[in-house]
């Protein structure tokens, strides 16, 4: 048991070096680009840029705790941020499961069944995707006439949300992960919760975008929708593309289509470099953050719980 243990760590250990390993490579493979980006905008632009990310990024976690909660889990803030952001650095890895395998054994640590952790993400990601391609709708609605086929996304997301059709395709998911099925049907209130979260991060998104394009001197009518619309629509685009870790490049290039009306292509470009570093600089800062948080003493009591849950589900 003591070396299955350790084995776990080591395993562990290396997914996370592995992924920091990438992220690095991606900074220094664009590294002038950046350098160049950044030497075009005022600090307080990249400043604020960043510190809209953690925020919107927070709202995010936040609504993925709501939908574990729902399925049975409910967690300390401490624990979900060091489960959901740690986990949240196997995106980097190329392939489309190193993140879920993560939290799924983070999860496992804290007495989470891993059939919860593999359903909360899932639909937490179903409901970013909509919730972004409904944000995309409304504040771009010239330039997403022509990804028609993404917007038509949106009343399919709207039905898979109705409590039963979700615990459906969940369990349907899990029997051919051959997983046992969900204990419990998710309930309305925690998606309406779920989607209110979602909803608000994508809104503060929209600041890390806003800031740099109003420094690079766009033009045109209100910014605040474009910048929320674009970055939306880039991010929908990305998780669409599900073979580039963490939607690198295509994210970009959509972001690039969909700012240059307001500000031409070299300077949209210029704000799609700033935002995947403000992106790339805040998961590494909420995993830190999530790493010292989930460390803190929690009461015996709660340990006791917790090593009870665990020992149940071997």
């Amino acid at each position: 048991m003591l070396s299955r243990l350790r084995s776990s760590r080591l395993l562990r250990v290396l997914l996370a070096l592995v992924a920091l390993g990438f992220l690095g490579y991606g900074l220094a493979r664009n590294a002038d680009d950046t350098l160049s980006a950044l030497s075009r905008l005022s600090w307080w632009s990249l400043a604020g840029s960043y510190l809209s990310v953690m925020a919107g990024i927070g709202l995010m976690v936040l609504a993925w705790r709501a939908v574990l909660a729902g399925l049975g889990s409910p967690l300390p803030l401490g624990i979900t941020a060091k489960i959901f952001f740690i986990g949240q650095l196997g995106k980097y890895v190329p392939g489309s499961v190193w993140a879920y395998a993560a939290m799924m054994e983070l999860g496992r640590d804290q007495g989470v069944p891993p059939r919860r952790t593999f359903s909360s993400t899932s639909l937490s990601l179903l409901i970013s995707l909509g919730c972004a391609l409904l944000v995309a709708a409304v504040t771009l609605r010239e330039t997403v006439s022509q990804a028609w086929y993404l917007m038509a996304l949106i009343p399919v997301i709207a039905l898979c949300l109705h409590p039963k059709v979700l615990t459906f395709g969940l369990n349907l998911a899990l029997r051919i992960a051959r997983r046992e099925p969900l204990e419990q049907v998710l309930g309305g209130r925690a998606v309406l919760v779920a989607v209110a979260l979602t909803l608000a991060g994508w809104l503060v998104y929209g600041v890390h975008l806003l800031l740099p394009i109003t420094d690079l001197g766009a033009a045109g009518g209100p910014l605040y929708p474009v910048a929320t619309g674009a970055y939306a629509l880039a991010w929908a685009t990305g998780i669409l593309t599900v073979v580039v870790p963490a939607g690198i490049g295509v994210r970009e290039g959509a972001m690039v289509l969909a700012l240059a009306p307001v500000l031409g292509s070299p300077d949209a470009l210029v704000a799609a470099v700033v935002s995947r570093l403000a992106f790339t600089l805040a998961d590494v800062t909420w995993a830190g953050i999530g790493f010292l948080w989930g460390r803190a003493p929690r009461p015996a009591a709660d340990r006791d719980g917790v090593q009870s849950a665990t020992r149940a589900l071997r």
